[in-house]
C-alpha cells in the first residue's frame, strides 16, 4: 500500500491555499479562442501534477509509455507541484501554449471550462463503461469535458474499536442515532473526542454536507439557499454537538487525522485515502483495520446520504494532437487491465464498473465499501462552478465558527454569509 505524508494529503484533497487563490485570481475567459494546429496529430501532450509526486510518477508514467508504444503516438509531458498547477494551467491556456491532454482536480473543472477551450468527450464517455457518479464528475453544463481517472468522496469514518467499548451497537444511520452515538463515546473519558469534526474556519465548508442533510441545497439555480430553515437548523445542531463536548474547538483536517490516528476520536471526515495517512501516522499498526467507511446519518430514514465528490478527471484541450489525447484519455481511465494496475500502485479507486469489479480492486474490502456507502451518492459542491468558490467557503465558515464560539445566532450569520456569497457570484 502506498502512505501518504501531510503534503500527500492536502494535494489529494485539493486544498492548496496556493491553489484555490488562483481559481479567483485567474479568472476564467470566457472567450476561448480558435483552436490551433492540427487535431488528427500522433503527437500529443500530456499534463500532469501526479507526475511531479514521487507517490504516483513511476505509475502515471507507465500509462504513458505503455500507451504511446502500443499506439505508436509520442506523448509529451509536462508536470507541475499542484500547489501551482491551476495558476499555471490557467496561463498556458489563456497563453494558447497548452494542447493535448489534462489532468483536472474536479473543483476546477468549471473554471477551466468557462475558458472555452475544453473538447467534449462524450464519445469516449458513451464507450468507457464509467459509472455514474463518475461520469457526473467530468460534467459541466450538460457536456462532458472531463473523463473520471479517480472518484472517490469525503465522508464519514468510524473507529470500531471505541464505538464498541463504548456499547454502541451498529453503525448509525440516523441524526438521532448518530447523537445517541456520541454521547455513549463521551462517557468514554481519556481525552476521546467522540467526533473529531472540523471546527476550524479553514475546513468549516465541512458543515456544507450537513446542510444538505437537513435539506437544503445550498445553491437553487443561481439563488443562494444558505441561511433557509433546514440550513439554519444544521448550524445549530453542530452548535449543540460543541456544546456538549461532542465535537472539539479548533480542529481541521489535520487534527482530526491526527486525533484519530492515535485512537482518540470514534468519528472524523476525511477522503479515502485516510487510510494510507492513518496507516503512516498510528502508533498502532492495527488500527486501519479498525477503521470503517460509514454513510452519513439522515435526518430522517429513507433519505439519501450526502457526501462530497473528489477525485480528478483527464480533459482534453482543443488543438494539435487533440483526438489521439482523447484516446489517451479514455484508455489510462477506463482500460480495465491498466485501472486495476493503478489502484494496485497508489490505492485510487476506479472510475469504471469493470474497474470496480476487478479482483485487484473489488478484493479490497475498505475500497469496496467506501464506494458503495459513501461515493455512489457523493455530489460536486455547487459552488465549484464560480471562480470564487475559495472565497464564498470561507465566507460562509466564518459566520459558522461565529456561531460556534457564541458571537452570533445561527439565523444572523447564514443571513451574513448568504449576502457575502451573493456578492462573489459570477
Amino acid at each position: 500500500m502506498t502512505t501518504m505524508n501531510r503534503r500527500d494529503a492536502l494535494r489529494l484533497l485539493g486544498l492548496s491555499t496556493f491553489g484555490v487563490a488562483a481559481l479567483a485570481a485567474c479568472a476564467p475567459d470566457a472567450t476561448g479562442g480558435a483552436a490551433t494546429g492540427d487535431a488528427a496529430a500522433k503527437t500529443f501532450g500530456f499534463t500532469s501534477w501526479s507526475l511531479n509526486e514521487a507517490a504516483q510518477k513511476a505509475a502515471v508514467q507507465a500509462i504513458v509509455d505503455a500507451y504511446a508504444a502500443t499506439n505508436k503516438v509520442k506523448i509529451a509531458t509536462a508536470s507541475f507541484p499542484y500547489n501551482e498547477y491551476l495558476n499555471q494551467v490557467v496561463l498556458k491556456l489563456r497563453g494558447n501554449q497548452l494542447t493535448g491532454a489534462v489532468q483536472v482536480d474536479v473543483a476546477w473543472l468549471g473554471a477551466l471550462a468557462a475558458m472555452g477551450k475544453l473538447r467534449d468527450l462524450g464519445a469516449q464517455a458513451s464507450a468507457g463503461g464509467y459509472t455514474d457518479v463518475a461520469l457526473s464528475s467530468g460534467k459541466f453544463d450538460g457536456r462532458q469535458l472531463g473523463l473520471p481517472w479517480t472518484t472517490g468522496s469525503i465522508g464519514l469514518i468510524a473507529n470500531t474499536e471505541l464505538l464498541t467499548k463504548a456499547g454502541v451497537d451498529g453503525m448509525p444511520t440516523t441524526i438521532d442515532e448518530f447523537e445517541a452515538a456520541l454521547g455513549k463515546v463521551a462517557k468514554l473519558g481519556g481525552g476521546v473526542v467522540p467526533y473529531a469534526a472540523a471546527t476550524k474556519a479553514a475546513q468549516l465548508k465541512d458543515i456544507f454536507p450537513w446542510m444538505q442533510t437537513f435539506g437544503s441545497p445550498l445553491l437553487s439555480g443561481d439563488q443562494v439557499t444558505i441561511g433557509d430553515e433546514p440550513s439554519v437548523a444544521a448550524v445549530e445542531w453542530y452548535k449543540k454537538l460543541y456544546d456538549a463536548k461532542l465535537i472539539a474547538p479548533d480542529v481541521d483536517r489535520f487534527d482530526a487525522r491526527a486525533l484519530f490516528s492515535q485512537g482518540k476520536a470514534a468519528f472524523y471526515d476525511d477522503a479515502i485515502i485516510a487510510r494510507g495517512v492513518v496507516a503512516s501516522q498510528s502508533p498502532d499498526k492495527a488500527l486501519v483495520q479498525k477503521m470503517a467507511p460509514l454513510s452519513r446519518p439522515v435526518l430522517k430514514a429513507g433519505d439519501t446520504p450526502q457526501a462530497l465528490l473528489w477525485g480528478h478527471v483527464i480533459a482534453v484541450v482543443e488543438g494539435e494532437g487533440a483526438d489521439a489525447a482523447a484516446e489517451f484519455a479514455r484508455f489510462a481511465t477506463s482500460d480495465t487491465a491498466t485501472v486495476a494496475d493503478f489502484f494496485q500502485k497508489v490505492q485510487l479507486p476506479p472510475t469504471t464498473t469493470a474497474g470496480l469489479a476487478d479482483p485487484k480492486v473489488a478484493g479490497d474490502s475498505f475500497t469496496t465499501e467506501w464506494t458503495e456507502k459513501i461515493t455512489k451518492t457523493a455530489t460536486a459542491n455547487p459552488f465549484w462552478r464560480y471562480a470564487a468558490d475559495a472565497q464564498i467557503e470561507s465566507a460562509v465558515a466564518e459566520q459558522v465558527q461565529a456561531v460556534l464560539v457564541g458571537n452570533s445566532s445561527a439565523k444572523d450569520a447564514l443571513a451574513k454569509a448568504a449576502e457575502a456569497v451573493e456578492g462573489l457570484q459570477k
